[in-house]
């Protein structure tokens, strides 16, 4: 699921922050702590891949107050390696309900990648979404290099669908489009339009992404297996994420 809500990212996977977000810890009397262990066939970032289709071990702590504030972080590895980590990041959120069944969420993330690209992918993402009944959620992200030679800002725009189904299923589905955050570019061979690198031809500036998925919880576990669709344009050069991400998940 990417529980987020992602996801919303945030992953198909960055999902594990999610219990930094959910709806119910705006309205709690006391503050509220979560944690979240999972492993994941593949760690993904709005359809690309983070992480080569290996073992990935994510955890991730948050803390809901009662005023809507949430604050999180979490740290993913892989498991055949797990030095230094994929990926970390931190996030504060804050909730408003703003009808009935709907919610407003505003969140500021800082994501590092120590083991990818020399920094070139890091950044700060500020955030804005519209949810509904914690079944759909809307949302629109700014989004600031800072670790690469280009600090322009970029943006990205998501849409999440969640419906539960018999047997403690449920259905998943997303999809988005961002702009790319390090340079991709299309190459040619002979004349000829084909495969897409780091060099050569014209700049791929942006691409869609998006996933369809089924879930299984049952208590504090979730089993997950997510469709991923990626632009072709990211999955001829392997940028794109593995066709099927699972993940596997314990709340606490």
């Amino acid at each position: 699921m990417a529980f987020t809500r992602q996801l919303r990212r945030r992953i198909a996977l960055v999902v594990i922050a999610a219990g930094a977000g959910l709806p119910w810890a705006a309205q709690a009397q006391s503050s509220t702590v979560n944690g979240t262990v999972a492993l994941s066939s593949q760690l993904v970032d709005r359809g690309l891949a983070i992480t080569q289709d290996t073992a990935v071990l994510q955890g991730a702590v948050s803390i809901a107050l009662p005023s809507g504030w949430s604050f999180g972080a979490s740290a993913s590895a892989e498991l055949r390696d797990v030095s230094p980590p994929a990926e970390a990041f931190v996030q504060a959120s804050r909730y408003w309900r703003i009808a009935p069944d709907w919610q407003f969420q505003a969140g500021l993330v800082y994501y590092d990648y120590p083991g990818r690209g020399g920094g070139a992918f890091n950044r700060t993402e500020g955030s804005v979404n519209w949810i509904y009944r914690d079944v759909l959620t809307l949302g629109v992200s700014a989004i600031y290099p800072t670790g690469s030679s280009s600090n322009r800002l970029r943006g990205a725009a998501d849409v999440a669908f969640h419906w539960p189904l018999p047997w403690n299923l449920s259905f998943s589905a997303g999809a988005g489009y961002a702009q790319t955050q390090v340079p991709y570019y299309r190459s040619y061979a002979n004349g000829q339009g084909g495969s897409y690198g780091y060099h050569g031809g014209d700049r791929v500036n942006s691409y869609g992404y998006g996933h369809l998925g089924l879930i299984w919880a049952h208590g504090p576990w979730h089993v997950e297996l997510d469709r991923m669709i990626v632009d072709h344009a990211m999955r001829a050069e392997n940028l794109a994420a593995s066709p099927w991400v699972a993940t596997i998940s314990f709340d606490f």
